[in-house]
């Protein structure tokens, strides 16, 4: 498990966020495979953002996607959302003209924009920091001269807390990857979520980069990437991960908080969420 020399271990913002809140959590998870039963509720709920997020893909690439609506009302409802409030521009046909046409074959067409000059859906980048790989996957990336916009989506409410949104591995890593892998001063780097919720209208949280923000963010992605390499060393000699401190909420809301000796209250949502990070020992080591 442990990287050397001529080895790189792909990491993830998922991976970091566990890392940063439980180290045991991340060994358990990561490292022995170790997953309860996921909420059948969310599973149903993940697949159908999976088909939202493949059929946005999809239209972005200019393929044609209104088969596949007519079959699900709520991604239907979902893709109207993000024609009307997240789309830069009105819709252009083939010959790069403005449509003024209200019908269904021409309302899903990818919008034109003036001062584009580099658009992708499901964008992946990677960064090697120390023996690692970070990796990401942007759901739209819209980059031109001056600047560049990274665009999430997610099908569940807007979050009521921005702060702990800005303080995810996703919002971080999303950003910092891309200053470090552009020519983008931070201050022209921006990242805006959008979020489509069953009912009600779409809406967003944008975040705007600067230096002091990606300081901020070298210096602890530094920090907890070395604190991982310590872990994995003494993890080969027999040595578990740490523990957070006894009290702490995260246990309560864990579902290994039993095998740790903690209290564990039941938290379908949470233990759901851990369910679908990725196993670490799955991950690919790339050879240099």
């Amino acid at each position: 498990m442990l990287s050397n020399e001529s080895q790189l271990i792909r990491i993830s913002q998922g991976q970091l966020n566990v890392l940063e809140r439980c180290p045991r959590q991340f060994q358990n998870t990561y490292l022995e495979q170790l997953y309860s039963p996921s909420d059948p509720e969310h599973e149903k709920r993940q697949v159908l953002g999976s088909r939202f997020h493949l059929l946005i893909q999809q239209r972005e690439m200019g393929l044609p996607i209104d088969s596949f609506l007519k079959t699900d009302p709520q991604i239907q409802n979902w893709m109207k959302a993000f024609v009307n409030t997240v789309s830069l521009a009105p819709a252009v046909g083939e010959d790069g003209l403005q449509q003024t046409s209200s019908s269904p074959s021409q309302q899903w067409i990818i919008p034109k924009l003036e001062k584009q000059t580099f658009r992708e859906s499901e964008h992946y980048r990677t960064l090697q920091v120390q023996s690692y790989l970070l990796t990401v996957i942007y759901d739209l990336l819209i980059a031109d001269s001056s600047q560049g916009q990274i665009i999430d989506w997610k099908t569940y409410p807007k979050p009521q807390v921005k702060q702990k949104l800005e303080s995810n591995w996703q919002t971080r890593l999303y950003l910092y990857l891309l200053a470090e892998t552009s020519d983008y001063l931070p201050e022209n780097i921006f990242m805006t979520y959008w979020f489509f919720p069953k009912q009600g209208e779409a809406e967003n949280i944008k975040f705007s980069y600067n230096h002091i923000w990606h300081q901020q963010t070298t210096k602890k992605l530094n920090q907890l990437l070395s604190q991982l390499t310590k872990y994995l060393s003494d993890y080969e000699q027999g040595v578990s991960f740490p523990q957070v401190p006894e009290g702490r909420k995260v246990c309560s809301i864990c579902q290994y908080a039993n095998r740790c000796g903690r209290e564990y209250e039941k938290n379908p949502e949470v233990q759901a969420d851990n369910n679908t990070l990725i196993n670490l020992a799955t991950i690919e080591e790339i050879s240099l």
